[in-house]
């Protein structure tokens, strides 16, 4: 049985990868499923006080990467608010329009549509700020798998 309950814990952390190319699915929900999956099937024996405020933390800063890095991305390309919310809009929205090539393409059209409605702007520099959306969600994901590759190695170090 115990070999099973691992599969189902190790399910939760790959669905956790899945979702940083899809954000619909909330990858820090099924880290901490796994977390307290464990507790449930095993035991809450090895969590400590310490143990929830680091992966407390990691989780935070797991939400604060994700828009810090589209942030920096599109702002360092000269992009505004509206270049920001198309992008996010355009992330949430891509994946489902075009199933693989949405997840590039959604935040870049979206940045690029954003700059261009609200702001006039020419297609070249809203294409720019749409590579910087691009760029700060490639970082943005890169950024997220390394806190969460931690995140799931202090849990391991802790319970085995």
């Amino acid at each position: 049985m115990d070999v099973l309950y691992w599969i189902i814990i190790a399910a939760m952390f790959v669905i956790a990868f899945i979702g940083l190319v899809y954000p619909i699915i909330p990858s820090v929900v099924f880290i901490v499923a796994g977390f307290v999956l464990y507790g449930f099937l095993f035991t809450f024996g090895h969590y400590s006080y310490l143990f929830w405020i680091i992966e407390g933390i990691f989780t935070a800063v797991l939400f604060a990467a994700d828009y810090i890095a589209n942030l920096l991305g599109i702002k360092r390309f000269g992009g505004s608010r509206a270049a920001i919310w198309g992008s996010t809009i355009g992330l949430l929205i891509g994946p489902f329009v075009i199933p693989v090539a949405g997840i590039i393409l959604g935040p870049f059209v979206g940045a690029l549509a954003g700059e261009m409605i609200v702001h006039q702007k020419d297609l070249k520099t809203a294409a720019r700020i749409g590579i910087g959306s691009l760029i700060g969600f490639i970082s943005g994901v890169f950024a997220k798998s390394v806190i969460q590759l931690i995140m799931i190695g202090y849990f391991l170090y802790t319970v085995l």
